[in-house]
């Protein structure tokens, strides 16, 4: 049975349609999933995101730790409320996770894993602690006093309906740059988000969000369901954790190597088997120069051999169909190629990824 968040009577209110995912009832659209993608684009639309599982991870050894377990690295966290994207691999180099984590102190950070995999990652970390004796506590923020609420407001005029909702947020969180968070009483409000877009994804205790939530939609944030949330992040070249890539695959191989630091020879899980693998493939952008929506797992065709799209879907801002693939390494950027869609080859050129970012098309 799917687990509601804390939004759900409000998603109901709003006659969402409810669809389960990773466990948990979550709404798809209110209505036209379109609508929604180009309100985040042109103005501004907030998601629930309070299926994510956020973590303290607070000791002496908190720094170290993250250090054997991210094959991104925290010595990048050097400013207070700095935040950091990284996957977080197994042994043999595949993707246990990626998530987020903002650094307060060296004792002190916030992480932010995905709902599906919480639970293995909680265990996967919680061993990894115990391996080396770490002395670091971990604090799912999920159950009683403790639980909270997650919304992600994104698009061009987010901050300004965020002040309107929360005007005693403005000052600290004014010049607030990209991938930093900060704490505001019971709050705490990073500039990250899934989408391209500026924005905030505010974490607050679960008694108050849904207040939060009817606050927003007073100041003109339109309501966006995971329809929108898979386009937006496509358009803008994000991964999605089970779909992009999973334990199976290497980070080298999933379009995140910029997330992956191996230049300082730092020990981190699943770093000898990335070193020791040859990278099989290129993972690129497909936009389709045909009718026709690209979907995952079709195959490519390309003049080096075949590949596979992961994740396809019609592009509103595009107004075309769009795709993340893992191609033959020698495949290159601008060749035409053909993609299997229900039996027939339709011709796609391969593209850089992102296709959009703040609005604006790069392809």
């Amino acid at each position: 049975m799917s687990k509601p968040t804390v939004l759900n009577a409000a998603h109901r209110a709003l006659n969402a349609r409810m669809i389960d995912f990773g466990g948990w009832e979550m709404p798809v659209n209110y209505g036209s999933q379109i609508e929604e993608h180009h309100a985040v684009r042109r103005d501004c639309g907030m998601f629930d995101i309070s299926h994510m599982c956020a973590v303290a991870l607070r000791g002496p050894d908190a720094r170290p730790f993250l250090s054997r377990l991210l094959a991104n690295s925290v010595e990048k966290l050097q400013a207070p409320g700095k935040a950091l994207y990284s996957p977080m691999l197994n042994e043999t180099g595949g993707v246990i996770d990626d998530l987020i984590v903002c650094r307060f102190s060296d004792e002190d950070f916030h992480m932010v894993v995905n709902a599906g995999t919480a639970g293995k990652d909680l265990a996967w970390m919680s061993a990894c602690r115990a391996a080396r004796g770490y002395d670091v506590t971990l604090a799912p923020l999920r159950e009683g006093s403790a639980a909270v609420g997650m919304i992600a407001v994104q698009g061009p005029n987010a901050r300004a309906r965020v002040w309107q909702a929360l005007p005693e947020t403005r000052r600290a969180t004014e010049t607030l740059p990209p991938f930093f968070g900060v704490r505001i009483g019971d709050l705490f409000i990073a500039t990250t988000g899934y989408t391209g877009e500026d924005g905030f994804e505010i974490t607050l205790p679960a008694a108050r969000a849904e207040a939060l939530w009817s606050a927003l939609l007073a100041a003109g944030v339109r309501p966006c369901g995971l329809g929108a949330r898979d386009t937006l992040r496509l358009e803008a070249g994000m991964n999605l954790y089970g779909q992009d890539m999973d334990e199976t695959v290497s980070p080298l191989d999933a379009g995140l190597e910029r997330y992956v630091e191996l230049a300082s020879g730092r020990d981190f899980i699943g770093r000898a088997a990335l070193l020791a693998q040859e990278r099989r493939v290129s993972f690129l952008g497909l936009k389709l120069l045909d009718k026709g929506v690209l979907r995952a797992h079709q195959k490519v065709f390309t003049p080096e051999g075949e590949g596979e799209i992961t994740s396809g879907t019609f592009s509103p801002t595009l107004g075309a169909s769009i795709a993340f693939a893992r191609l033959p390494r020698a495949a290159r950027i601008n060749t035409v190629v053909q993609v299997d869609i229900r039996g027939k080859r339709l011709p796609a050129r391969i593209v850089p990824l992102p296709f959009v970012r703040h609005g604006k098309a790069l392809v």
